[in-house]
Protein backbone atom coordinates (compact mmCIF):
# COMPACT_ATOMS: atom_id res chain seq x y z
CA UNK A 1 0.00 0.00 0.00
CA UNK A 2 2.89 2.47 0.69
CA UNK A 3 4.20 1.78 -3.01
CA UNK A 4 0.70 2.76 -4.16
CA UNK A 5 0.78 5.84 -2.04
CA UNK A 6 3.67 7.70 -3.53
CA UNK A 7 3.14 6.29 -7.07
CA UNK A 8 0.18 8.42 -6.75
CA UNK A 9 1.60 11.01 -4.86
CA UNK A 10 4.38 11.32 -7.83
CA UNK A 11 1.58 11.42 -10.38
CA UNK A 12 -0.57 14.14 -8.61
CA UNK A 13 2.81 16.06 -8.44
CA UNK A 14 3.63 16.24 -11.56
CA UNK A 15 0.21 17.30 -13.37
CA UNK A 16 0.19 19.79 -10.56
CA UNK A 17 -2.73 18.64 -8.98
CA UNK A 18 -0.94 18.87 -5.79
CA UNK A 19 1.22 21.72 -5.54
CA UNK A 20 3.63 22.65 -2.64
CA UNK A 21 4.83 26.18 -1.56
CA UNK A 22 6.33 26.39 1.91
CA UNK A 23 7.47 29.76 1.52
CA UNK A 24 4.96 31.44 -0.16
CA UNK A 25 1.53 29.34 0.93
CA UNK A 26 -1.91 29.64 -0.42
CA UNK A 27 -4.88 30.70 1.61
CA UNK A 28 -7.70 28.56 1.25
CA UNK A 29 -11.30 29.37 1.23
CA UNK A 30 -11.63 29.00 5.10
CA UNK A 31 -8.83 31.73 5.67
CA UNK A 32 -6.06 28.87 6.51
CA UNK A 33 -2.74 29.71 5.41
CA UNK A 34 -1.63 26.44 4.07
CA UNK A 35 2.10 25.30 2.41
CA UNK A 36 -0.50 22.57 -0.14
CA UNK A 37 -3.33 22.90 -2.16
CA UNK A 38 -4.89 19.78 -3.88
CA UNK A 39 -7.02 20.20 -6.80
CA UNK A 40 -8.02 16.35 -8.14
CA UNK A 41 -9.98 17.32 -10.82
CA UNK A 42 -6.81 17.93 -12.92
CA UNK A 43 -6.45 14.42 -12.85
CA UNK A 44 -9.83 14.44 -14.98
CA UNK A 45 -7.52 15.52 -17.98
CA UNK A 46 -5.18 12.77 -17.92
CA UNK A 47 -6.68 9.39 -19.05
CA UNK A 48 -3.73 7.03 -17.63
CA UNK A 49 -4.29 8.78 -14.46
CA UNK A 50 -7.86 9.09 -14.47
CA UNK A 51 -8.10 5.34 -15.28
CA UNK A 52 -5.43 4.21 -12.47
CA UNK A 53 -7.40 5.72 -9.67
CA UNK A 54 -11.17 4.22 -11.32
CA UNK A 55 -9.20 0.64 -11.08
CA UNK A 56 -7.56 1.08 -7.38
CA UNK A 57 -10.87 2.79 -6.02
CA UNK A 58 -12.71 -0.27 -7.45
CA UNK A 59 -9.89 -2.37 -6.26
CA UNK A 60 -10.13 -0.81 -2.65
CA UNK A 61 -14.08 -1.53 -2.21
CA UNK A 62 -14.49 -5.22 -3.67
CA UNK A 63 -11.28 -6.14 -1.14
CA UNK A 64 -12.69 -4.31 1.82
CA UNK A 65 -16.54 -3.72 1.42
CA UNK A 66 -17.33 -6.85 -0.99
CA UNK A 67 -21.37 -6.50 0.33
CA UNK A 68 -21.22 -3.19 -1.65
CA UNK A 69 -24.70 -2.04 -3.44
CA UNK A 70 -23.95 0.99 -4.70
CA UNK A 71 -21.98 3.91 -4.46
CA UNK A 72 -22.23 7.45 -3.86
CA UNK A 73 -19.68 10.55 -5.20
CA UNK A 74 -19.56 13.97 -3.07
CA UNK A 75 -20.08 16.70 -4.58
CA UNK A 76 -18.80 18.52 -6.44
CA UNK A 77 -15.05 17.00 -6.70
CA UNK A 78 -15.76 13.36 -6.41
CA UNK A 79 -18.78 13.56 -8.88
CA UNK A 80 -16.66 12.19 -12.00
CA UNK A 81 -14.21 9.56 -9.97
CA UNK A 82 -17.25 8.19 -8.38
CA UNK A 83 -19.23 7.96 -11.30
CA UNK A 84 -16.68 5.94 -13.28
CA UNK A 85 -15.93 3.78 -10.30
CA UNK A 86 -19.69 2.76 -10.09
CA UNK A 87 -19.34 1.88 -13.49
CA UNK A 88 -16.40 -0.17 -13.66
CA UNK A 89 -18.18 -2.34 -10.85
CA UNK A 90 -21.26 -2.45 -12.38
CA UNK A 91 -23.32 -0.72 -9.59
CA UNK A 92 -25.93 2.18 -9.62
CA UNK A 93 -24.65 5.27 -8.65
CA UNK A 94 -25.49 9.19 -6.96
CA UNK A 95 -23.93 11.40 -5.91
CA UNK A 96 -24.59 14.29 -2.69
CA UNK A 97 -24.58 17.96 -2.95
CA UNK A 98 -22.87 20.32 -0.44
CA UNK A 99 -26.47 22.16 -0.40
CA UNK A 100 -30.30 21.21 -1.67
CA UNK A 101 -31.10 22.35 -4.90
CA UNK A 102 -32.77 25.51 -4.33
CA UNK A 103 -35.41 24.78 -7.01
CA UNK A 104 -37.31 22.07 -8.44
CA UNK A 105 -37.33 18.78 -5.97
CA UNK A 106 -34.71 20.55 -3.52
CA UNK A 107 -32.89 17.34 -3.98
CA UNK A 108 -29.86 16.49 -1.89
CA UNK A 109 -28.84 13.44 -3.47
CA UNK A 110 -29.27 12.87 -6.98
CA UNK A 111 -29.75 9.60 -8.32
CA UNK A 112 -31.88 7.31 -6.40
CA UNK A 113 -30.47 5.65 -3.57
CA UNK A 114 -32.80 2.80 -2.18
CA UNK A 115 -33.19 2.77 1.54
CA UNK A 116 -31.70 -0.69 3.13
CA UNK A 117 -28.82 -0.38 -0.12
CA UNK A 118 -25.35 -1.29 1.36
CA UNK A 119 -23.10 2.08 -0.15
CA UNK A 120 -19.62 3.32 -0.40
CA UNK A 121 -18.75 6.98 -0.84
CA UNK A 122 -16.29 8.17 -3.36
CA UNK A 123 -14.50 11.31 -2.18
CA UNK A 124 -11.69 13.07 -4.03
CA UNK A 125 -9.87 14.81 -1.48
CA UNK A 126 -10.13 14.68 2.89
CA UNK A 127 -9.13 17.75 4.88
CA UNK A 128 -11.03 17.83 7.84
CA UNK A 129 -13.66 15.37 7.37
CA UNK A 130 -16.48 17.61 8.07
CA UNK A 131 -18.52 18.29 3.90
CA UNK A 132 -17.13 14.27 3.62
CA UNK A 133 -19.06 13.19 6.94
CA UNK A 134 -22.04 15.43 5.82
CA UNK A 135 -22.30 13.46 2.72
CA UNK A 136 -23.05 10.15 4.67
CA UNK A 137 -24.91 11.87 6.70
CA UNK A 138 -27.48 12.69 4.39
CA UNK A 139 -26.71 8.83 2.78
CA UNK A 140 -27.62 7.47 6.28
CA UNK A 141 -30.73 10.11 6.36
CA UNK A 142 -32.00 8.37 3.12
CA UNK A 143 -31.99 4.92 4.72
CA UNK A 144 -29.08 3.80 3.26
CA UNK A 145 -25.95 1.30 5.43
CA UNK A 146 -22.99 3.61 4.66
CA UNK A 147 -20.68 0.74 4.34
CA UNK A 148 -17.31 2.77 4.87
CA UNK A 149 -15.02 5.47 2.45
CA UNK A 150 -12.85 5.66 -0.21
CA UNK A 151 -10.48 8.68 -1.16
CA UNK A 152 -7.78 9.77 -3.36
CA UNK A 153 -5.71 11.56 -0.78
CA UNK A 154 -5.93 12.68 2.83
CA UNK A 155 -4.10 15.06 4.68
CA UNK A 156 -4.30 12.95 7.55
CA UNK A 157 -5.05 15.53 9.67
CA UNK A 158 -5.55 14.21 13.27
CA UNK A 159 -9.14 16.28 13.20
CA UNK A 160 -10.46 14.22 10.65
CA UNK A 161 -9.31 10.84 12.20
CA UNK A 162 -11.36 11.53 15.51
CA UNK A 163 -14.50 12.72 13.28
CA UNK A 164 -14.22 9.69 10.90
CA UNK A 165 -14.10 7.48 14.06
CA UNK A 166 -16.74 9.55 16.04
CA UNK A 167 -19.00 8.99 13.11
CA UNK A 168 -17.93 5.18 12.75
CA UNK A 169 -16.84 5.31 9.27
CA UNK A 170 -13.85 3.58 7.53
CA UNK A 171 -11.90 5.42 5.63
CA UNK A 172 -9.31 4.12 3.16
CA UNK A 173 -7.49 5.90 0.47
CA UNK A 174 -5.21 5.68 -2.13
CA UNK A 175 -2.40 8.07 -1.75
CA UNK A 176 -1.73 10.63 2.18
CA UNK A 177 0.22 13.41 2.50
CA UNK A 178 3.17 11.31 4.70
CA UNK A 179 3.47 9.65 1.54
CA UNK A 180 3.13 12.85 -0.47
CA UNK A 181 6.35 13.85 1.79
CA UNK A 182 8.60 11.35 0.95
CA UNK A 183 8.10 11.53 -2.88
CA UNK A 184 8.54 15.34 -3.34
CA UNK A 185 11.57 15.35 -1.48
CA UNK A 186 13.07 11.87 -2.91
CA UNK A 187 12.26 13.61 -6.45
CA UNK A 188 13.41 17.10 -5.80
CA UNK A 189 9.75 19.14 -5.57
CA UNK A 190 11.33 20.29 -2.05
CA UNK A 191 14.32 20.58 -0.07
CA UNK A 192 15.42 18.91 2.85
CA UNK A 193 14.61 22.07 4.99
CA UNK A 194 10.61 22.49 3.40
CA UNK A 195 9.91 18.74 5.00
CA UNK A 196 9.53 20.25 9.19
CA UNK A 197 7.47 23.22 8.20
CA UNK A 198 5.28 21.05 5.69
CA UNK A 199 5.22 18.59 8.87
CA UNK A 200 4.53 21.57 11.41
CA UNK A 201 1.20 22.71 8.92
CA UNK A 202 -0.53 19.32 9.07
CA UNK A 203 -0.35 19.37 13.33
CA UNK A 204 -2.49 22.31 13.56
CA UNK A 205 -3.49 23.60 9.92
CA UNK A 206 -5.66 26.02 11.29
CA UNK A 207 -3.64 28.06 13.25
CA UNK A 208 -0.54 27.73 11.23
CA UNK A 209 1.29 30.75 10.15
CA UNK A 210 4.99 30.85 7.68
CA UNK A 211 7.88 32.08 9.10
CA UNK A 212 9.10 35.18 8.72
Amino acid sequence: MKLLARLLAEKLLRIKAIKLQPMNPFVWSSGWNAPIYTDNRKTLSYPDIRSFIKVELSRLILENFSEVEAVAGVATGAIAHGAFVADNLGLPYAYVRSTPKDHGLENLIEGNLKPGQKVVVVEDLVSTGKSSLKAVEAIRQAGCEVLGMVAIFTYEFPVADEQFKAAGVKLLTLSNYSAMLETALETKYIRETDVETLKEWRTDPENWAPAN
